[in-house]
């Protein structure tokens, strides 16, 4: 019998990763098993922001939206290096109108017959003075009103557009979040495995026997089902428990253009359809826009953005964006699948973003995981830990709030000087080049450059900056096994780069495991 952990968890998205960071920290000992790479589904297909929220207000979702405005500068002091303050920028359409059947707009049609169809001024910027206020913000700045006339902001917009507001949210690069919590996990204690599905967990003599399929059998006292997409079939066909709760599928899909405009703000529509979509200032020489709603079926894997799902967007940012945004502007498109707690909403968009955690403990406990925003994983986590804290009496208080991600050991409004300083030491790099790294290692940048004085130093170049010596560091610290998880998940470089360099990339990472 192999020796037994404290938890074994399923499924390496962030929910997963964060627990285990979590529950290491906390002295318990941890193993996780993810069947593909780190973030490869849901976790790396979001719109990349830390925000409260703000349309989920007109569903009343006001604890989620506290609890997810609070953490946006907890996790920005945490991670400066992947995560910034951002801008964003609200058009005021007055002749906008919208179907809609949030639990505001039903209210606002009974009191106010005439503002059916329409979000008066007066309702959005009473619903920006709760944004700024919910969760007690200290680091961002508030909201503001903006005249769109002869500004930077308004210059990419139709002409109709005079007026705006200006509030901020946070960017995020989701994927490197999760490998950046696993990698913290590791260096704890946790076992991270990946590339291997667990096949089977049954409970066995008081403890849960977990197979993967490469034949290796652990057992553990506890399971956590994080299984993403996934988790309902974790429930039914791996876990084999007794349950009527089911997730929902929700597809949002993205598309990237090329850059539509000069600033670095992002915009914040609103749709005759009720629906909002973003347009992001994206890798410095693209735009990204989404995100859709969709209910999915089949294998969350098969999720893509539609011929149909990019026409819409398209041609929602084009009732705003003066050029029109067409189909043949778009350079990548990706589409992820949201697991959301069927809560019986009659549309996708309705559906609710918070977490539900469940209970089974019908012998050894097996928590299961459903929903939850990038922006709370943290808090998801520790409101995990509450729930299995009670099996395992030894272990430590929370201790996360104030724990930097590796790299992110730095003050927020730190970035600049490290990159002048990385130049200073290691002068072949060039001003976006040593961004970029401080952007994705921060402080640990150093330690991948590891005294280069020259780029020969880091060894083969395979195209857009990406070197051996970082490809090795992402082997050896960050779980990469392919080229595609360098160049979609741990970075964006793919847009930067040729199939053939990609080709070559996964040739030299194969022969890099064979020789390990």
């Amino acid at each position: 019998m192999s020796e037994t952990t404290d938890l074994f968890i399923i499924g390496g998205g962030i929910n997963g990763c964060g627990i285990a960071r979590d529950a290491v920290g906390r002295g318990l000992t941890v193993r996780l098993a993810e069947m593909g790479d780190l973030a490869q589904a849901t976790s790396s297909k979001s719109t990349k922001l830390f925000h409260g929220g703000l349309r989920y207000l007109e569903y009343l979702e006001v604890r989620l939206v506290r609890e997810a405005l609070k953490e946006r500068e907890v996790l920005l002091q945490a991670m400066p290096h992947i995560s910034w303050p951002m801008r964003f920028v609200l058009p005021l359409d007055p002749k906008m109108t919208f179907e809609s059947d949030t639990p505001v707009s039903k209210a606002l049609a009974l009191v106010m017959p005439w503002a059916k169809g329409h979000r008066p001024n007066f309702l959005i910027r009473a619903g920006l003075f709760l944004y700024d206020n919910l969760g007690g913000r200290k680091i961002l700045p508030g909201t503001r009103s903006l005249s769109l006339g002869a500004s930077p902001e308004g210059a990419p917009l139709k002409d109709r557009l005079k007026k705006a507001y200006e509030y901020s949210d946070c960017w995020v690069e989701d994927a490197r979040l999760v490998s950046l919590n696993a990698r913290d996990a590791a260096m704890k204690g946790a076992d991270i495995i990946t590339g291997t599905e667990v096949t089977e967990a049954v409970r066995d003599n008081g403890v849960w026997r977990v197979t993967l399929d490469d034949g290796r059998v652990f057992h553990a006292r506890a399971l956590v089902n994080a299984g993403g997409p996934w988790v309902g079939r974790v429930i039914r066909d791996v876990a084999h428990l007794d349950s009527t709760e089911t997730v929902r599928l929700v597809r949002g899909s993205h598309i990237v253009v090329r850059k539509l405009y000069d600033h670095d703000k992002a915009y914040f529509f609103q749709g005759a359809d009720g629906r909002i979509i973003f347009a992001i200032p994206y890798q410095d020489d693209f735009t990204l826009i989404g995100t859709t709603d969709r209910d999915h079926q089949g294998s969350p894997l098969d999720a893509e953005c539609t011929a149909e799902e990019q026409d819409y967007l398209c041609r929602f940012a084009s009732e705003y964006f003066a050029t029109p945004v067409t189909r043949d502007q778009i350079v990548w498109t990706y589409s992820g699948v949201r697991p959301l707690y069927d809560d019986g909403a009659k549309s996708a968009t309705a559906a609710t973003r918070d977490y539900v955690l469940s209970m089974d403990e019908k012998g050894a406990p097996c928590l299961n995981v459903f929903g939850g925003k990038i922006t709370t994983y943290r808090r998801l986590a520790e409101h995990a830990l509450e729930k299995l804290v009670p099996h395992f009496p030894q272990a430590r208080p929370a201790w996360t709030a104030g724990a930097p991600l590796p790299g992110g050991d730095f003050a927020v409004d730190g970035v600049s000087a490290l990159i002048d300083g990385l130049m200073a030491d290691h002068p072949f790099l060039d001003r976006r080049w040593a961004t970029r790294l401080v952007r994705a290692y921060g402080t640990d940048a150093r330690r991948l450059l590891n005294g280069a004085a020259s780029a020969q130093d880091l060894g083969r170049d395979f195209g857009a900056s990406l070197t051996e010596a970082e490809v090795d560091w992402l082997m050896t610290h960050e779980f990469a096994r392919h080229a595609d998880d360098v160049v979609w998940r741990r970075s964006k470089l793919g847009l930067r780069m040729d199939q053939a360099q990609i080709d070559a990339l996964e040739a030299w990472m194969t022969n890099a495991r064979s020789a390990a």
